[in-house]
């Protein structure tokens, strides 16, 4: 008989512990969880003061290959969200010296066009592949941001300006 007691109260201080200690584990993960978002600051990436220092930011983060930090600064839309994800695949194909080359690349200004006060455009390339590009940046909510949809724009329109050359082949 006294073994019996022995069991169910073994039995019973199991439970009972059972019972009592998920609801310590969900208290202490909740306030891990609490404490963790408190001490975290909303915004991570620096703010950009203005039109230029909203394009470095940018520039440099996807040359860094630091999208996700890239995608704070680019006006949130289908079509520029798009064009993000499309320039983060190819940067994650490229081989390892091609990523190197654009995290050791400067940026350099070609031009800078301030078409309003809340619009710029900003010609500019970097010293690993030297080609140029072109950035509009829009002030939204007195934020600065990018919009990359000029640039694909923009070439396409450039592009219908130049004048056909003759095929010299013929």
């Amino acid at each position: 008989m006294k073994c019996q007691t022995t069991l169910r109260l073994s039995i019973f201080y199991y439970f009972a512990g059972m019972k009592r200690y998920p609801f310590i584990f969900l208290f202490l993960f909740f306030l891990a969880l609490f404490t963790g978002t408190a001490c975290k600051s909303k915004d991570k990436t620096p703010s950009s003061e203005n039109d230029m220092d909203a394009a470095r930011n940018f520039i440099r983060a996807a040359l860094d290959g630091q999208f996700t930090e890239a995608r704070t600064y680019l006006l949130p839309d289908s079509i520029n969200v798009n064009w993000m994800d499309i320039a983060e695949r190819n940067f994650q194909k490229a081989d390892a010296e091609t990523k190197l080359g654009y995290r050791n690349a400067s940026i350099n200004i070609h031009g800078k066009t301030k078409v309003n006060d809340s619009t710029t455009v900003l010609i500019y390339s970097n010293t690993y592949m030297k080609n140029p590009d072109t950035l509009r940046i829009i002030k939204r909510n007195d934020k600065w941001l990018i919009d990359l949809k000029y640039l694909y724009q923009h070439s396409a329109d450039s592009l219908a300006n130049t004048p056909v050359l003759k095929d010299s082949i013929r």
